[in-house]
């Protein structure tokens, strides 16, 4: 009896039955919150989409993230992490399993989310995002100051309320979320946005950033410890202060900034000085520097008169340079009339050699040398002239031999057209050119008929005598 019962069970496919299950675990299970550790996760696969497995001490349960999904968590899934997880159960024909395909996932707990800040915290430390070598000195008073938080929040307004109490500077405010799936990947792209800006754009670029953001939970204050924006505080060229939470709250950007603020007020504080006490340390400074100057005239001051004090009087210091003019003065007339003697008497020895007769003299002498540089001047000029003559009639023998004017003398003719250029060959006339003929005599005017005759061939010269030598002198090496 039990063989015909069973040959009445419906007999299904394999992929009838595989539907069913489907049907039956997704009407059952449509949607449900599972709690366990992540196992076997690799990363993201080439499409984008994430596989790993959920498990427990007991179970062990295959999970799936839809690139878009993954794309859009807040927290990723890390090896070893405890979490909560939402989504759909449903069944895997393909290898005859049931999977659970998540749309949120969550740390399970304040320690999950502690253990994995502790962990990013070491992986980035370990990269050297958070060297003390890296970070940047703040500017004194920078001209233009950039705030990435919220525009709605108080903290904004707290931030622009401290810089207008200490120092008014320009504030430049980059809107974002700061808190919530997208929050971590907008405040990376507004510290990025402000360092690509140009230094002389039309935007100008801040000398300084801040980031703030008010209290809040761990888990409200999660963006500020996403790795983009980590990455984002490290690689800023600008400084940069993080002024996240309070001042009990710690977050990786707090690690990777230039400086860390407590609060937003405090990093308003750090960012400009006091005007007032500025203003007032100049004044100080000034009546100092007034006060150090004059002290120093002072004492130059008696330091001259102390010097005065030692030096002579000035009747003291020339009373001998005195009384050595008034001894030069004495002593000068006696002095010219001796000079005057001295020069009398070498005027009158000369003289005295400048006879008559020897004055005579020297003037015949050189009346004769006078004479003869004259004649030899004239011998020198006539010599110079006749050379010259000479060089001129050979220059014209020789231009008169080349003239083509010799040539017309002996009976040729010079050809030219109307414009009085020459022509050198029959081919360039044409027919009823107009010819210029210049003979010896004087020229004439024609025109071509346009016949060129044919040149006469060229009779080569026959040697003379029977094959024995050139101009029939016979061969030197005959017999």
């Amino acid at each position: 009896m039990a063989a015909p019962a069973l040959n009445n069970v419906m007999e299904w496919t394999v992929s009838e039955l595989s539907a069913a299950l489907k049907r039956t675990v997704e009407d059952a299970y449509g949607y449900v919150r599972v709690r366990g550790e992540v196992s076997g996760f690799k990363g993201a696969s080439p499409s984008g989409h994430v596989y790993f497995r959920l498990k427990d001490d007991k179970a062990v349960l295959e999970a799936v993230i839809w690139k878009g999904s993954f794309g859009r968590m807040r927290v990723k899934p890390e090896e070893g992490l405890d979490v909560i997880v939402s989504g759909k159960l449903t069944t895997f024909a393909g290898s005859s399993k049931y999977q659970i395909v998540i749309d949120s996932l969550e740390p399970a707990g304040i320690g999950a989310l502690m253990k994995l800040l502790e962990e990013r915290k070491k992986k980035l430390a370990a990269e050297g995002l958070f060297d003390e070598a890296r970070k940047q000195l703040l500017p004194f008073l920078p001209k233009v100051i950039g705030v990435v938080t919220s525009p709605t929040g108080a903290v904004i307004r707290d931030i622009l309320h401290r810089l207008e109490d200490r120092f008014p500077r320009r504030v430049l405010v980059w809107p974002v979320r700061v808190q919530g799936d997208a929050s971590a990947v907008e405040v990376a792209d507004a510290i990025q946005g402000f360092n690509a800006l140009p230094e002389r754009g039309p935007l100008p670029r801040p000398d300084l950033i801040i980031v703030a953001r008010g209290g809040g939970s761990l888990e409200d204050l999660w963006s500020f410890n996403e790795e983009v924006v980590v990455r984002a505080a490290a690689e800023s060229m600008i400084p940069l202060i993080s002024a996240v939470g309070h001042e009990t709250d710690i977050t990786l950007i707090d690690f990777a900034a230039d400086r860390r603020a407590p609060t937003p007020t405090a990093a308003a504080e750090m960012a400009v000085p006091v005007r007032a006490e500025l203003m007032s340390t100049l004044t100080d400074l000034g009546a100092r520097r007034l006060a150090c100057w004059q002290r120093n005239v002072d004492r130059h001051r008696k330091e001259l008169y102390l010097l005065t004090r030692a030096l002579p009087a000035l009747d003291d210091l020339l009373a001998i340079p005195r009384q050595r003019l008034d001894a030069c003065a004495g002593r000068l007339p006696r002095a010219l009339r001796a000079n005057a003697q001295i020069h009398h008497t070498h005027l009158t020895r000369v003289a005295a050699k400048l006879s008559p007769r020897l004055l005579l003299q020297r003037l015949t002498r050189g009346n004769e040398i006078a004479v003869a540089l004259r004649e030899r001047a004239k011998r020198a000029r006539q010599t110079y002239l006749e050379r010259r003559t000479q060089r001129l009639r050979s220059a014209w023998q020789l231009l008169n031999a080349y003239s083509y004017r010799k040539v017309l003398e002996r009976g040729f003719a010079l050809v030219r057209d109307g414009e009085g250029r020459p022509l050198r060959a029959a081919a360039e006339v044409g027919a009823g050119m107009r010819l210029n003929i210049e003979f010896a005599d004087g020229r004439v005017g024609a025109n071509a008929d346009g016949r060129a005759s044919q040149p006469r061939a060229k009779v080569k010269p026959r040697a003379c005598g029977s094959g024995e030598g050139p101009g029939g002198q016979g061969s030197l090496f005959g017999s």
